[in-house]
């Protein structure tokens, strides 16, 4: 019998949450205090890239969490410096921080880009940015994201990100000014419905910016660590970015984040940057066990043929209930509903059906399994959203 949970009106109240409680999780299943399962295709909003405890994380948590924690961000520490190492081979970019999340990666980046402009392009500070981004949730992130109606919260926000338009050149272009230091954008929109940015737009920003002497920083906080089929989304496009971000998928679950850059681009002096628990070993040690399993070989073709397995099965229920696009790649895919449908309604359904999805967007599903789920759970997924369209 479960014991009982103290009262959840404790917690402030910063997301609509069900009843439930969750208490435990095994790869792509979650379970709560009532022992009810459900089948987990948003894993966290894509943090836990590995399901649910995964044997090698809880491993490297139990063999770190022996030895030595976190010394302090005034020592190395064997784990970081290893996983930097791992970072910078695996990106073809040269130096690495480590950090605890995808908007103190984000905020790294823009200050990394402002110091840059500072140094290199006579104080330039402005970072072009798009429409329906995110990057976080911190005052400067906030601004550089394009979420609608992110423009009054928390007024007036950190001047400097002026807004370009996804998969448009020329709207990039004409915001190009004496101020401009950076370009920043995420290769696939998550929190926008999972809108891509077309692979020749990314091959355009990034000469575009070697054109105009600008940097161009790519937010794979989402898509990176193998989301996508690929280690790096920017891979696709046969481009480097010249400062990259990660996190969620990283830690398999765990803080942690990264900002990497080009060494022409590593700027900060001694107190530009930094961060209590940046580069624990604890969080590094994860990270390092996460990044020797998606890195492996065969593991991100197992990702892809997953994610065209999963696409295929939704373009079949979309065809079947009259629904719109699937998009996005590898295991980050979105449902096109179509103006009839609420997907908010759709995932409240789903959930008391035992499946766990996720909307974005008023009228658009978004599904985030592990990257490790198997071709039966895939299958089970969409027998369960199959009943759940047709009872809607």
């Amino acid at each position: 019998m479960n014991a009982p949970h103290a009262p959840a009106h404790a917690l402030m109240n910063i997301a609509a949450r069900p009843d439930a409680v969750m208490v435990r999780g095994e790869g792509s299943w979650l379970e709560d205090a009532a022992g009810r399962r459900y089948l987990d295709f948003v894993q966290g909003w894509a943090v836990n890239c590995l399901g649910h405890a995964h044997p090698a994380i809880a491993q490297a948590l139990a063999k770190q969490a022996a030895t030595v924690v976190n010394p302090g961000p005034a020592f190395f520490n064997a784990p970081a410096i290893e996983l930097a190492g791992k970072l910078a081979a695996l990106s073809g970019l040269d130096q690495a921080f480590l950090c605890n999340t995808g908007a103190e990666a984000n905020e790294g980046a823009i200050k990394l880009a402002r110091k840059w402009g500072q140094l290199h392009r006579n104080g330039a500070f402005e970072i072009i940015t798009f429409g329906d981004a995110f990057h976080g949730r911190t005052l400067a992130t906030m601004s550089a994201s394009g979420k609608p109606g992110w423009d009054r919260i928390f007024a007036p926000q950190v001047p400097g990100f002026p807004k370009a338009v996804l998969n448009d050149l020329d709207s990039v272009e004409a915001l190009i000014g004496p101020n401009t230091v950076a370009v920043m954008l995420e290769p696939i929109q998550g929190e926008a419905g999972v809108q891509p940015a077309e692979l020749d737009f990314l091959r355009a920003l990034r000469a575009l910016c070697d054109a105009r002497g600008l940097l161009l920083i790519l937010d794979e906080v989402q898509t990176g660590i193998g989301r996508t089929g690929t280690l790096f989304r920017f891979e696709a496009a046969g481009i480097t970015p010249d400062i990259l971000t990660l996190a969620k998928g990283i830690g398999g679950g765990v803080p942690l984040a990264a900002l990497l850059a080009r060494e022409s681009a590593c700027c900060f002096v001694h107190g530009d940057q930094g961060g209590t628990y940046c580069g624990n070993p604890l969080m590094a040690a994860v990270g390092n066990a996460v990044i020797d399993i998606v890195a492996a070989p065969g593991f991100l073709a197992g990702v892809r043929d997953a994610g065209e397995a999963m696409a295929a099965g939704l373009r079949v229920l979309s065809k079947k209930h009259g629904l719109g696009e699937v998009r996005g790649a590898g295991l980050l895919l979105a449902l096109d509903l179509g103006p009839a449908r609420n997907a908010g309604a759709l995932v409240e359904r789903a959930r008391d059906a035992g499946l766990l999805l996720n909307a974005p967007r008023p009228h658009t599903l978004r599904l985030m399994p592990a990257l490790n789920v198997s071709t039966a759970e895939i299958e089970l997924m969409l027998t369960m959203l199959d009943k759940v369209l047709a009872g809607a």
